[in-house]
């Protein structure tokens, strides 16, 4: 799925977008990853939130 989502992203519009990947420490201190697809212009709003 991940291929598919990734060959998308690379024709056309898709290049205005990039999948980022985030690492998020949980209540119990586990880490997590969060995985969106976010307008290149918003990719530092995205890894700056909590």
């Amino acid at each position: 799925m991940a291929k598919k989502v990734v060959a998308t992203l690379k024709t056309g519009k898709g290049k205005e977008f990039s999948k980022v990947i985030k690492m998020v420490k949980g209540a119990n201190g586990a880490y997590s990853f969060k995985e969106e697809i976010v307008h290149n212009d918003h990719v530092k709003d995205f890894l700056k939130e909590k």
